[in-house]
């Protein structure tokens, strides 16, 4: 890739450059979006809090994965 970029005119390496960083920062905010931990789900289970306690609820979890 070394050779490929020697052989191109200044300005059309600091586009690739710039092409380049601009992929590595997209790839950045997805990788950490990716990773972050979302409490979307936080509630969706309220509703069965008069049937079971958090602990079974745990249990009913496991057993739904």
């Amino acid at each position: 890739m070394d050779a490929v970029m020697r052989e191109l005119p200044e300005s059309v390496r600091q586009q690739v450059l710039d092409y380049l960083e601009f992929l590595l920062t997209r790839h950045r905010k997805k990788d950490h979006k990716s990773r972050s931990f979302r409490f979307d789900w936080e509630g969706g289970l309220s509703n069965l809090s008069k049937e079971f306690t958090s602990v079974e609820l745990q249990h009913k979890a496991l057993e739904w994965r």
